[in-house]
This record gives C-alpha cells, structure tokens and sequence, in this order.
C-alpha cells in the first residue's frame, strides 16, 4: 500500500480484516474461506483507492494475483 501511496489507510483498514488470522498469523480457514477473504481485501483497496485517488482502477488485479500466486 505505501508503493501506491496509500500508507495512510492502513490503520483504518487493520481492523476490517481482524479475525481472519491467529494469533500466531496463520489464516484462520475455518472462520472464512481465502477467495471470500482475498475479494474482500480488493474491496477495501478499491474503496481506499477511491477515496484516495479518485480511481478505483488502481487496485485491479489484485484478486487475480493474490489467487495465482497464494492459493495452490
């Protein structure tokens, strides 16, 4: 988020994704399925990216990315 500039927003988004992790930083998949956690998550940057640039755009692809790369 900071390389998008978008820094600002992360203790306002911490939060919003609480208990989708342990304590110990494993995702917590018997809480929430990983698709339904990661399309939140592009969510929230679209929104932040909204607020902060005016341009929802910017956080496309993230979704795509983060499921090639991260979900086996």
């Amino acid at each position: 988020m900071g390389q998008l500039g978008l820094g600002r927003q992360l203790g306002r988004l911490v939060p919003r994704l609480d208990g989708a992790f342990r304590p110990d930083g494993v995702f917590a998949h018997d809480r929430l399925r990983f698709v339904d956690f990661v399309d939140d998550v592009e969510e929230l940057l679209e929104e932040v990216a909204w607020q902060e640039r005016g341009d929802k755009e910017a956080a496309d692809g993230f979704e795509e990315y983060i499921l090639q790369h991260y979900s086996g």
